[in-house]
């Protein structure tokens, strides 16, 4: 299996496993009245399950996407719009500009 493929399943499992301590910390804690909600209702283990599913697609992404980032090298060069401190910044000079205007008369 290729490393990237291992990488991204790995990755899902971890979002996963995050997912459902997210949504058993919403339920334990009882979060906006959730805990009740689920506890409380006879739908509520699909709730529950919906919970994790759609939360796990968001910390699977997110997992994925920082694992991703974190194996990128660094560049000789600046990282990121900002550059650095030795880098000369280009200096802004105003430049005079003749604009002649018709005079208005008003009759």
């Amino acid at each position: 299996m290729p490393k990237l493929v291992h990488l991204y399943i790995r990755s899902v499992v971890i979002g996963f496993l995050i997912s459902a301590a997210f949504t058993a910390g919403l339920i334990w804690f009882d979060v906006a009245g959730l805990g009740h909600l689920i506890l409380g209702s006879d739908i509520g283990p699909v709730a529950a399950l919906m919970m994790v599913f759609f939360n796990g697609i968001v910390f699977a992404s997110v997992q994925f996407a920082f694992r991703i980032m974190a194996m990128a090298e660094d560049a000789d060069g600046p990282t990121g719009g900002h550059g650095t401190r030795d880098q000369v910044m280009p200096q802004l000079i105003p430049v005079p500009v003749a604009a002649p205007a018709k005079s208005r008369r008003l009759t």
